[in-house]
């Protein structure tokens, strides 16, 4: 039998230098010993608790493997196995390649388990001081302020790379968890729930195009710019009320969709309007065929009908909304919206509890109507 050791690891010199060394015995029993590269001996000490705390939460490996590899290194394959099309849309490919080429300049040469949240809250306020660089014919001309969105958007673009890491056991944890943003971010993702009233009044004030496109979106949660604009005609069974998307954002996107029958006739009015084009949206604009963006006519129709602004994209969360608050389950509703993750229904909580409001003041207005309909005198 063996014999116990007396001590858990130890901090020694060796004799050929004056850098700390540092021995201890893994979860096999096997002794271990590796250099601290430090000569300060509370560093070389801390190195040593760390590694044993690593080891006795059976993190070890993890932990050895992430200080192994660079930063930069680990970037370059996220980018490649993890960002490019199709696997992600072109656009979140270029978003992610812009935030990467300054997340690289700050961490690339350091090793990727290296980046502690002091680093991140420091490169975050760094960042927040920068001014926007804009390239002119001599060179670069430096304007305002970065915007925080900009910045927090580079903070998700590094949660995510830290993400994939941890999940491939290069991290035992993601160090973004611990991050908190230096200032307030005005227009991040929060979700608008639009009212049927509020519909009504936008639709009043749509284009025909406009209309069917939010009927359509609103009745089936199609993606308006991957999924709805690309559409052909071929890809619409309306004798069948389904439609075929061939290609989304992710995997779980390609499927047969049912159509409502406000959603048919919607397709069926667009169908009218297309012509004879096989696209269902055309645009003689545009090199592809078909319209690519929406962004004029949304803002222009929600300034005529004096609601405040509100992405298009939201007309997704909406039917979202509309499906979990009439009951439906939230397994069925994942299912419908073909997303890979049920925790899509956080963004939609506060969305329902806008949908409560709506159902209270409806119940207010309906029992002040009774209230003067059914109105009898006191008696004396």
């Amino acid at each position: 039998m063996a014999r116990p050791s007396k001590h858990d690891g130890a901090v020694f010199k060796r004799n050929d230098g004056k850098i700390l060394w540092i021995r201890y015995r893994d979860r096999e029993g096997n002794r271990v010993r590796e250099s601290t590269f430090t000569e300060d001996w509370q560093e070389a000490q801390r190195k040593l608790r760390e590694r044993l705390q690593a080891r006795d939460d059976k993190l070890l490996d993890i932990v050895r493997k992430g200080e192994q590899l660079q930063f930069s290194t680990w970037v370059d394959f996220f980018l490649e196995n993890y960002s490019e099309p199709p696997l992600r849309a072109e656009k979140t490919h270029e978003a992610n390649l812009r935030a990467t080429l300054h997340l690289k300049k700050s961490f690339g040469a350091r090793k990727l388990s290296e980046v502690s949240v002091d680093d991140i809250e420091f490169y975050l306020r760094r960042r927040l001081q920068d001014r926007v660089r804009v390239k002119i014919k001599d060179g670069f001309v430096q304007r305002e302020r970065l915007k925080p969105a900009t910045v927090h958007q580079e903070l998700r673009v590094l949660r995510r790379i830290l993400n994939v890491a941890v999940r491939k056991k290069l991290l035992p944890s993601n160090p973004c968890a611990g991050v908190e943003f230096p200032v307030k971010v005005k227009g991040l993702f929060r979700p608008h729930y639009m009212g049927w009233a509020e519909q009504q009044q936008i639709e009043l004030q749509a284009p025909d195009y406009l209309r069917n496109i939010i009927r359509i979106i609103t009745e089936t949660g199609l993606r308006v710019y991957k999924e709805l604009m690309p559409m052909k005609k071929d890809q619409v069974d309306l004798e069948n009320a389904v439609v075929w998307i061939p290609d989304s954002k992710t995997p779980n996107g390609v499927a047969e969709v049912p159509l409502t029958e406000i959603a048919v006739k919607a397709f069926r009015d667009q169908w009218a309007l297309a012509g004879k084009s096989p696209w269902l949206f055309p645009s003689d604009e545009n090199p592809t065929g078909h319209q690519k963006t929406l962004k004029t006519v949304w803002h222009a129709t929600l300034r005529r009908a004096k609601v405040p602004y509100f992405r298009i994209y939201d007309l997704r969360s909406t039917y979202a909304t509309r499906l979990s608050a009439g009951g439906v389950a939230d397994e069925w509703v994942t299912q419908l919206l073909r997303q890979g993750d049920a925790k899509v229904f956080k963004k939609y909580s506060q969305m329902k509890l806008q949908m409560k409001r709506e159902a209270l003041q409806k119940l207010n207005r309906q029992a002040n109507e009774s209230s003067r309909s059914f109105d009898t005198e006191r008696p004396n």
